[in-house]
């Protein structure tokens, strides 16, 4: 390993000084458009609808650059991607993560409105850019490796023919759409994706050959149909193969699918229903919001999705990686960084991976302070040590994580770290039920469901809350396992393991894993599992995971249900599952030997 980063960073410095220099004498304006002093560094933003960059395919994108307050280039570059819905200035507004903290510390910075959105063809706070000149085509294409990441590739490309970007030493960062996008830029590496999907080398408009050299994905998807529509076949113990988030179709996350269809329907450019089958975000939400049975245009709609818009499906060796993940983010959870980082560490040569999970991301993530600060440090330190050459940061192969403390606001503590995720979490707590127990489609709680929805959750305090709390009561038509905690640390994803008989059609089991005292439950973690028609034998799955303390004397059930709508799409069967040898292990920070801990055997 320290080797692999001696190379890294000889790469780093080498490429600074072969770069294209910026021409002597003259002040840098980055795609033509002139720099102000701002903050301690040089704002050079796009003002105007003609300063936009025509981007491969003509479609006009809005982007700002910020440079260093002195100095002509090149420079270390890193793009920065904003969320679902939003604009260029996300990232604009200071701080360490900003552009205008990673220009003072010696970097050009990318910031860009995503095609579709903002002034790159979107509608943003009502003014409608989607027919102003280049737009007729310039629709939302869902973080699509032929176009949305193609677009950076451009920008990036015509940086270096200026001698502005430092072509060995390109570096990709973004949160959730933004996420997405830098851990498909990480996969393409050196390759663009033209638009009948196949891969040529990515090479600037002047011909330099150019690569991403690290990425920094914070809330990314990495497979959007098993963040979407999970069907709980992903388990951290195996390899993951390329049908497997397909066969069988999982069951929609249909508030946020809906919630978030909605947003960008609002700030952007959407392609009209039929239009462009690689954009028809319209026609994908219908056949998905239908449910079962999945037609062949569903799973058509489906293969599009995992081909085009996620980095899993490229499969080849990225470049090195940190990835941020959220214990509580109900839209990207912990499986979307496991399962590259696993992918990654199982390739025979691989450059670099380290993962970042804790209380944040998306609803219900708390975006703990502490767990958040440490994150930023860690990955700027790897974002400097790669492309600048300087030292700090995670090792390969290492994991942080931190915990889920309660009530919301309560400080995190300083995240563990260890060497590997399997060394996050060497022994486990294990629970049973020997009686046989029915799950019933037409069981559970409606009314606990809508509380822990993420979109429109009615716990007093709110949706977002991941520390909110129901009364202990058992639901009907579940299947349960409990133990009393003698003091114990989650931290990993919980594994289930069971003998079923299934009656009926278009099955799924909702799990949840809840801290149970003083007469209320607390839902620590929670995961779907499609089941197929008539499914008997063995149950094997997990649930989405977390890092939470169960106190001594706390309860720890795990239950199973036919339903936890509308979070989890209700599914259009009647069924039941006859469930018996249930058995469930609790992946833990303490070792076997210790107070109720044992060795794991089930996640093997």
């Amino acid at each position: 390993m320290r080797r692999a980063l001696l190379v890294f960073t000889a790469a780093a410095v080498a490429a600074l000084a072969t770069a294209p220099a910026a021409l002597a004498g003259t002040t840098p304006t980055p795609f033509g458009n002139p720099c102000a002093a701002q903050d301690g560094v040089r704002f050079c933003p796009a003002t105007t609808l003609a300063q936009r960059v025509p981007s491969w395919d003509g479609t006009p994108i809005d982007a700002d650059v910020t440079l260093p307050a002195t100095g002509r280039g090149p420079w270390p570059t890193i793009v920065m991607l904003h969320g679902y819905g939003n604009t260029k200035t996300d990232f604009e507004r200071g701080g360490d993560y900003s552009n205008t903290g990673f220009a003072r510390r010696g970097y050009a910075v990318v910031n860009l409105s995503a095609r579709g959105f903002g002034r790159s063809c979107g509608q943003p706070g009502g003014v409608d850019y989607r027919t102003s000149p280049g737009c007729s085509r310039g629709w939302v294409h869902l973080g699509d490796q032929r176009y949305e990441a193609r677009d950076v590739q451009t920008l990036l490309g015509r940086l270096v023919d200026q001698g502005i970007a430092a072509p060995r030493a390109l570096g990709a960062t973004g949160v959730s759409y933004g996420g997405g996008q830098s851990m498909e830029l990480a996969f393409l590496r050196d390759r663009i994706r033209l638009p009948d999907g196949r891969f040529a080398p990515w090479r600037s408009p002047r011909g330099t050959p150019l690569r991403i050299a690290a990425a920094w994905p914070r809330w990314p998807w990495s497979d959007l149909v098993s963040a979407l529509t999970p069907n709980g076949r992903f388990l951290d113990f195996r390899p993951f193969g390329a049908r497997d988030s397909r066969a069988p179709v999982g069951v929609s996350i249909a508030s946020y699918i809906d919630g978030l269809y909605i947003a960008g329907n609002l700030a952007g450019y959407y392609a009209g229903p039929g239009v462009d089958p690689g954009a028809d975000l319209g026609t994908w939400r219908q056949l998905t919001s239908a449910g079962e049975p999945y037609t062949a245009a569903a799973k058509r709609a489906l293969d599009e999705i995992y081909r085009f818009h996620g980095a899993y499906s490229i499969g080849r060796r990225p470049a090195p990686l940190l990835i941020e993940q959220g214990w509580t983010d109900d839209l990207f959870p912990s499986t979307e960084g496991v399962k590259v980082y696993n992918y990654v560490r199982g390739l025979r040569r691989h450059d670099f991976v380290s993962l970042q999970l804790g209380d944040l991301g998306h609803n219900r993530g708390s975006n703990k302070a502490q767990t958040a600060a440490f994150d930023a440090r860690r990955g700027i330190a790897f974002l400097d040590r790669v492309l600048r050459g300087r030292r700090g940061g995670p090792r390969d192969g290492e994991v942080s994580a931190g915990l889920q403390t309660c009530p919301k606001l309560a400080p995190a503590g300083t995240p563990f770290v260890a060497r590997s995720w399997a060394a996050l979490h060497p022994g486990a707590v294990r629970l049973g039920a020997r009686v046989a127990q029915t799950i019933d489609s037409a069981g559970g709680d409606p009314a606990v469901a809508k509380v822990f929805d993420p979109i429109t959750g009615t716990s007093d305090t709110g949706a977002t809350d991941a520390c909110a709390t129901v009364p202990d009561e058992r639901e009907p038509g579940a299947a349960v396992a409990q133990t009393r905690s003698r003091g114990f640390t989650l931290l990993g994803r919980p594994t289930v393991r069971a003998q079923i008989r299934t009656s009926g059609r278009y099955g799924e089991i909702a799990a949840r894993l809840w801290d149970v005292s003083g007469g209320k439950r607390l839902l620590v973690a929670r995961a779907v599992y499609r089941l197929r028609d008539n499914q008997r034998g063995t149950l094997l799955f997990q649930l989405n995971g977390n890092g939470y303390r169960f106190p001594a004397g706390h309860v720890a059930r795990v239950e199973l249900l036919g339903s936890d709508a509308r979070y989890f799409r209700k599914s259009n069967g009647s069924f039941t599952v006859r469930v018996t040898k249930l058995a469930v292990e609790l992946p833990t920070r303490e070792r076997p030997g210790a107070r109720g801990v044992v060795r794991p055997v089930l996640a093997r």
